[in-house]
């Protein structure tokens, strides 16, 4: 009888863009001369959030 092999698990790899975090730093701005005044998170547009790396 064959001995029947598992193949072996591979993780996916991270996003590059949001670095698997699933998240990135967007900058707001604000005004007519469109001022910088912080970042906040949003959402990876790359993965949309799930930290893995789609094309992989």
């Amino acid at each position: 009888m064959a001995k029947r092999t598992t193949p072996p698990k591979t993780t996916p790899a991270p996003c590059q863009p949001c670095g698997g975090t699933g998240n990135v730093s967007i900058t707001v701005r604000v005004g007519r001369k469109r001022r910088t005044v912080g970042q906040q998170d949003g959402l990876c547009l790359n993965c949309f959030g799930t930290g893995t790396d789609p094309n992989a």
